[in-house]
């Protein structure tokens, strides 16, 4: 029996894990990430901003135009005519293909891909860098990084900032914050909806095999 509740355990603990989230950690100035994959309005603004302002430097060759477009209730129509600018093909990943050698001249180190940025740094991580820009002087781009010190990268929202105050900048950095969280794992909403059901399968399972096993050890002596 004791056997039976640890294998129950086992299996209901990542669902534990991934339900208590990820905390700020040790990051600087560590603001919590408004994510909810949940919310289309927020992931769409979060697609508009992440094309319009990251796509210039950064790819998400892991992600589709078609896939995002489909995820995020996003007409394709729309999609090809407002935010393909480096292919026609609905079906092409998200990579401007630029050259890499020049934009390490440019910037010092070539921008990486962010498709998978949320998940290697965590999306608290990608929320906190974003709202910590500030001017330097002795920057090649006047700016600096509380949270990354001397980065290489502009403060390429920076005009948005501007325009939107602080508590509209922070919504739009949550959006886009939360956008990068859905492209680091598409599937990661359906992965949890199908999750639910194995774990409720699981617990219904553990009934008759509780039984049957008192069944089967109650004449053993």
């Amino acid at each position: 029996m004791k056997k039976l509740f640890m294998m129950l355990m086992l299996m209901l603990s990542p669902a534990l894990v991934q339900a208590a989230g990820v905390t700020c950690g040790d990051i600087p100035h560590c603001h919590k990430a408004p994510v909810d994959l949940h919310n289309k309005e927020s992931l769409q603004n979060g697609a508009k901003l992440f094309i319009s302002y990251c796509m210039g430097c950064h790819s998400a060759k892991y992600l589709r135009y078609e896939r995002m477009a489909q995820d995020l209730d996003i007409d394709p129509k729309l999609v090809a005519e407002y935010m393909m600018f480096t292919t026609d093909k609905v079906g092409d990943a998200m990579d401007p293909k630029f050259n890499q050698k020049d934009q390490a001249k440019w910037f010092g180190n070539a921008p990486p891909d962010l498709s998978l940025e949320t998940r290697l740094r965590s999306p608290d991580w990608v929320y906190t860098y974003l709202l910590n820009f500030y001017p330097d002087a002795k920057r090649p781009w006047g700016v600096n990084n509380r949270v990354f010190k001397d980065v290489a990268m502009p403060h390429v929202l920076g005009d948005l900032e501007e325009e939107l105050g602080p508590e509209g900048y922070e919504e739009a950095v949550g959006d886009l914050t939360n956008f990068m969280t859905y492209m680091a794992e598409p599937i990661r909403t359906e992965r949890e909806r199908l999750g639910i059901f194995v774990l409720l399968f699981l617990a219904l399972l553990f009934v008759p095999v509780y039984l049957l096993n008192k069944e089967y050890w109650k004449d053993v002596k």
